[in-house]
């Protein structure tokens, strides 16, 4: 029955995600007229921002619940920084021509990103800081653990 029960919690999460990125490629094609194919990218960049400020101020010792705020105030300000970069410079002067430009033209912004992504913070795997972790559990009033 645990199992059964964890399952369900799996699919609801994961139904949950496909449900944010269809509605975040909606509501893009719905203003913009295109599909975005880097919407991903820019929340990509958006979190390895997050993490690489979390870093550097859990290392200069700040608190870190305000580090976590702060970290998150600046992804979004460079996530907003960077969705309107993208409309002005690559999305904005194709508004006029055939359907098949913004297309290729979205697919290359996606492998820009991506790359410029790679070439910032490399291929390897980045997780948050445990510390955080612990302090988020205890918290939540839950054991962390050693």
């Amino acid at each position: 029955m645990d199992i059964l029960l964890q399952q369900i919690i799996n699919g609801l999460v994961q139904g949950s995600v496909y449900a944010l990125v269809a509605l975040g490629y909606t509501m893009v094609y719905g203003i913009l007229g295109l599909i975005n194919f880097a919407h991903g990218e820019v929340v990509m960049i958006g979190a390895m921002i997050a993490l690489t400020v979390l870093q550097a101020l859990l290392a200069a010792a700040f608190a870190p619940v305000l580090a976590m705020l702060l970290s998150l105030l600046a992804a979004m300000a460079c996530c907003m920084a960077l969705g309107y970069g993208i409309e002005r410079i690559a999305y904005r002067p194709l508004r006029n021509a055939p359907r098949l430009a913004p297309l290729i033209t979205a697919i290359g912004v996606s492998i820009v990103l991506q790359n410029l992504a790679m070439m910032i913070w490399g291929r390897e795997y980045h997780a948050f800081p445990m510390s955080l972790n612990r302090h988020c559990a205890l918290l939540h009033g839950l054991h962390a653990g050693p």
